[in-house]
């Protein structure tokens, strides 16, 4: 689908889940480069697991073909409904142009056809994250939990809900 001048696409091949993976690896995705063990296994299997169908990954690409942000969601273990978002990550070129939002809209056009119940997301409480959880905040979750050095010592997982039927 293309979205003004960013093209969002769902993975479907392994070129792209090769990109992907390139880009969840590279300098200009996240802030904060200090990744755990689990998020560098999560960077290099996502986009393969949505191959399977285990979860919904799309990227944007801008107009010269470069990936520039990616979303992904994935339902809970208990198959009831819930959803686990995980991974909104956009070029550090591209922030403030629109694509979270418009990577965000997609998520929510699909959660809302399969009638998900609700969505769980994650952060960390460094300041790195200040961003996320404000557009977490403003676009209707809730910080439901807390879990002490999650992460690392010293970085806590914040835990964010929104019902969405």
């Amino acid at each position: 689908m293309l979205v003004g001048q960013f093209k969002i696409d769902r993975v479907s091949t392994t070129v792209e889940a090769e990109e992907i993976v390139k880009f969840l690896l590279s300098d200009y995705s996240f802030d904060d480069t200090r990744y755990t063990p689990g998020e560098l296994v999560h960077f290099r299997e996502l986009p393969y697991r949505a191959l399977k169908n285990e979860l919904s990954f799309w990227y944007a690409k801008d107009e010269q073909g470069k990936i520039v942000g990616i979303n992904c969601v994935a339902e809970n273990e208990q198959k009831t409904g819930g959803y686990s978002w995980d991974y909104l990550v956009v070029h550090h070129d591209y922030r403030k142009a629109g694509v979270a939002a418009m990577l965000i809209e997609q998520m929510y056009v699909f959660l809302k056809a399969i009638q998900a119940r609700y969505l769980v997301t994650y952060t960390c409480d460094l300041p790195e994250y200040d961003r996320i959880r404000q557009l977490f905040e403003k676009s209707g979750f809730t910080l439901v939990g807390r879990c002490p050095d999650y992460y690392y010592e010293g970085e806590d997982r914040l835990i964010y809900h929104r019902k969405l039927v």
